[in-house]
């Protein structure tokens, strides 16, 4: 059985905090993903790469919200504890169109899905992200998931659980967001929530070159003075 423990308790820590599962245990079978690609609201999109956006979960949202699903079990069942997870890296236009879904994607090689189960624990939304964001980026999926993996790895995350422990609004976890990753500031990010402001995913604005850049006006996330409610771990 593979595992993949981080050592002490992650977001009790302060400061920046590495971006890594805080348990993750990944059963010897794993589900089968089926196919992904385009649909009638979801078409094939080839237009050049303008920047990219790396979108990070918060799990215990996500778990509150789809944790029954069949494929959350890995994520929100047994022992495993996850904080932000890697909803992927996206490709975006120069404008408000971006690319997807570029050429057919095969269904990816189980060993590809057990590398990356930590980072994004869904088997099929890994087969998601490679069908729609990836083939428009690189050929193979191991390409595709290593940036990916490589971008999640090196972001650092200020102390949620303090966060979440005081009144906050958007705008206040932005800049203690980017406060703890150098280079970053609040206006490189978008934060989304659900209706009632609990903390849904942060997007890190990325240009060319995968530099922090400034977000684009047309990638709307929640307004700063929005009041902010982040579930714990």
């Amino acid at each position: 059985m593979l595992r993949a423990a981080l050592a002490g308790a992650v977001l009790a820590m302060p400061a920046a905090l590495p971006a890594q599962a805080l348990r993750c245990e990944i059963p010897p079978r794993l589900s089968r993903p089926h196919h992904d690609g385009p649909t009638g609201n979801q078409q094939r999109r080839v237009v050049a790469i303008g920047g990219y956006t790396l979108a990070m979960s918060w799990a215990p949202q996500d778990c509150a919200v789809n944790g029954r699903g069949a494929d959350r079990r890995l994520q929100c069942g047994g022992d495993n504890r996850f904080g932000f997870t890697l909803h992927g890296l996206w490709p975006d236009g120069s404008g408000a169109q971006w690319p997807q879904y570029c050429r057919p994607a095969a269904l990816l090689p189980p060993a590809v899905i057990r590398r990356n189960l930590c980072a994004t624990p869904s088997v099929q939304l890994l087969q998601h992200e490679w069908a729609k964001h990836g083939t428009c980026m690189v050929r193979e999926p191991d390409a595709y998931f290593a940036r990916a993996t490589a971008l999640y790895q090196r972001v650092r995350y200020p102390d949620m659980r303090a966060l979440a422990a005081r009144p906050l609004t958007v705008g206040r976890f932005a800049a203690a967001f980017a406060a703890a990753n150098p280079g970053m500031g609040a206006a490189m990010l978008r934060v989304t929530t659900d209706r009632r402001g609990w903390l849904e995913e942060v997007w890190l604005c990325l240009d060319r070159q995968f530099r922090f850049t400034r977000c684009p006006a047309h990638q709307r996330g929640a307004p700063p003075a929005t009041r902010l409610r982040i579930r714990p771990v």
